[in-house]
């Protein structure tokens, strides 16, 4: 999803728990890594994994020069014959520890291994966030959770894109009084994506 479509998003829930719910993770997101310099881990369930949040995390990392947020996608079946990038197993959950922050995606409970090791990993000291569908045994893990069940207006994978577009922003955004804040940001996106390019002399 791009910046003009999250920027829709944002603007088609603007007066709804969802924008400041996603600042105030994403939020808590970045100050979690930033200060440690990296160790983000993500991990999904059996059944789904966040393939497109690593993604667009990683892209975050790269626009808003915050490396720390690029994560390690921790799979499932992750094969020795896989990319570096995707051969990270369960195992490396049982590594974490302080200084290491794990995001869950949970739509549904996860499997009895990755809530132990979630678990072990939160007695090492990570700092354990969550992105679920309510499951209480996932949320009682996590420091952080962000919960989207079937009642909802959104769904998990909305909640994801607008998460990573929320924790590369390099400020939250003011309140101007009279104006509402998503409005500016709007403005100034459209600002910018319809600017012509500088001239080179």
């Amino acid at each position: 999803m791009d910046a003009v479509r999250v920027a829709l998003l944002r603007e088609v829930l603007d007066g709804t728990r969802w924008p400041a719910a996603v600042r105030r993770f994403a939020g808590v997101l970045r100050s979690s890594v930033v200060p440690r310099g990296g160790g983000l881990l993500l991990v999904g369930t059996e059944r789904y994994e966040p393939w497109h949040l690593a993604a667009h995390l990683v892209d975050e990392a790269a626009w808003s020069g915050r490396p720390e947020l690029a994560p390690t996608l921790v799979r499932h079946r992750a094969r020795a014959a896989d990319p570096a990038h995707l051969a990270v197993g369960l195992g490396r959950l049982e590594a974490a520890g302080r200084g290491e922050t794990l995001l869950v995606v949970a739509p549904e409970r996860p499997g009895r291994a990755v809530l132990e090791r979630v678990h072990d990993a939160r007695l090492a000291g990570a700092t354990v966030l969550s992105l679920d569908g309510g499951d209480r045994e996932v949320r009682g893990l996590a420091h952080e959770a962000l919960t989207v069940t079937e009642a909802d207006d959104v769904d998990l994978d909305m909640v994801q894109h607008l998460v990573s577009a929320a924790a590369g922003e390099n400020t939250l955004p003011a309140v101007r009084p009279g104006r509402r804040p998503f409005r500016d940001r709007l403005a100034r996106l459209t600002d910018h994506l319809t600017a012509p390019p500088p001239q080179r002399w």
